[in-house]
């Protein structure tokens, strides 16, 4: 950035030797270019990623898409209009829950499963052996529920109608004998209202909005003028409005998100790294269901602590600068999750998610995503450029790695002309082809390398 010395030196190691797929297990299907980045201005690793590259520690790679056997779209997500879903507003639910009143989920939930491991052969280091699993940059897909479970928890927030207050039998109301409750097996209670569908429910509450619309300012005299409904309530709320939502003073746990920085190591990363360590290690062995000794500490550091991302700061960018971080969750003292992120001129990249497996049931996963889009969208306020929120690759082939187009407005890149294209019109093409060009402009042809600087200047002179 502007006012700082940095610079970037890479070794490329190539990628015509085909390896394990971590995706579809295919034992050389999986071809991707590779270089070791002894270090790496942030510019330039923007500029990477805006044409299909990725890091892993310190080792940066980039799939060959009309060759590997699953081809891996680079995703990203406008932060500043994205809206949660009805997935992700029951999980911000359940996390202020349990939070601010200690409730447990209702029904038992299995651990969340990270991405499969997407291993991509290359150096650990430029002197060493030429084998190195990477892990990549994903989030779990187990923990968005099946479209049954939505409808069900919308359900439990319509409000039922009033119901008549019930009578022993033989009590007396104005002077008259009360009708005795039905016995078991002889039918309905007369003194309830009839049961309705939550189906029927969504119906009319989505007629209601239409009559709004088409009403303009005034409402519709066919409208009721209850109340709105608890599930109308929440759908204009904002993910701010759920992230900040105040518990009382008495809640039953603390939650803290903290950011330090990794590289270089600032000292509230060392004086944690312990404590992270340890959760990254119970994740591997419950998750991925490594051994004991595998989860090391030289692995987790290489993979997940070490960054080729230098420092760096601008006057116009964030104020905690740019580089690689860690997004640490406490909860009640204690870490139970950390986000790795890396903060770019134009966007937050997500690295990698961990969390402690005895927490699985509060999909953190999910939650992680939705606190780092809203934490772009925070840094977008003082940096406007650094609007988009990137989450590693979308492969459509790989039916558990789709979650990633939920959390939208997405846009996929053109693996051919790097132009972004809206996932919508992307999702056609993927159901034909495992590889696809999105751009629909067939005379345009791969762009020559430029900056961002560069490109802006290019603009500036065509006006």
């Amino acid at each position: 950035m502007a006012g700082n010395n940095c610079y970037t030196i890479v070794e490329y190691f190539g990628g015509d030797d085909g390896y394990r797929c971590g995706y579809c297990k295919n034992e050389k299907g999986n071809f991707s270019h590779g270089m070791w980045s002894h270090t790496m201005t942030v510019q330039d690793y923007q500029d990477l990623i805006d044409r299909g590259w990725r890091r892993s520690g310190k080792y940066v790679y980039k799939p060959i898409m009309n060759k590997t056997c699953c081809p891996q779209y680079t995703i990203r997500c406008h932060a500043a209009k994205f809206q949660p879903t009805k997935s992700h507003k029951k999980i911000l639910k359940k996390i202020n829950k349990y939070i601010c009143k200690g409730v447990l989920p209702k029904e038992s939930e299995p651990g969340e499963l990270m991405d499969s491991v997407c291993e991509v052969e290359g150096p650990q280091e430029p002197s060493k052996g030429m084998e190195c699993a990477i892990t990549d940059i994903q989030k779990e897909e187990a923990e968005f529920p099946a479209a049954t479970n939505v409808e069900l928890n919308e359900a439990d927030v319509t409000p039922t109608v009033s119901e008549p207050p019930r009578k022993e039998p033989g009590s007396v109301l104005d002077g008259r004998a009360t009708a005795t409750a039905p016995k078991p097996g002889i039918g309905l209670d007369p003194n309830r209202p009839p049961c309705r569908k939550a189906k029927d429910l969504r119906k009319e509450r989505r007629h209601q909005k239409e009559q709004l619309k088409h009403s303009g300012v005034g409402v519709s005299s066919t409208l009721t003028t209850s109340p709105p409904t608890a599930t109308q309530t929440n759908q204009t709320k904002t993910l701010e409005d759920f992230l900040t939502a105040t518990c009382p003073d008495s809640s039953s746990h603390c939650l803290e998100v903290r950011l330090v920085r990794a590289n270089p190591p600032c000292p509230q990363f060392k004086a944690s790294f312990d404590a992270s360590y340890q959760v990254y290690k119970l994740y591997q062995m419950a998750i991925h269901k490594d051994p004991p000794d595998k989860p090391s500490e030289s692995q987790f550091r290489r993979f997940l602590c070490d960054s080729p991302l230098e420092a760096e700061y601008s006057v116009d960018g964030p104020e905690m600068g740019y580089g690689s971080f860690h997004q640490q969750y406490w909860l009640d003292g204690q870490i139970v999750a950390v986000g790795v992120i890396d903060i770019l001129p134009t966007c937050v990249s997500s690295v990698y998610l961990y969390y402690h497996p005895d927490f699985a049931f509060l999909s953190l996963g999910s939650y992680s995503a939705l606190r780092e889009i809203a934490f772009t969208r925070q840094l977008q306020k003082s940096s406007p450029k650094l609007s988009h929120y990137y989450m590693g690759f979308y492969i459509h082939s790989c039916p558990k790695m789709r979650y990633k187009g939920q959390y939208r407005p997405s846009e996929l890149l053109c693996p051919e002309t790097y132009v972004w294209v809206t996932i919508e019109q992307c999702l056609p093409h993927l159901e034909n082809s495992r590889y696809a060009r999105f751009n629909p402009n067939p005379d345009e042809a791969v762009p020559c390398f430029q900056t961002v600087d560069q490109q802006d200047e290019g603009s500036k002179r065509s006006e």
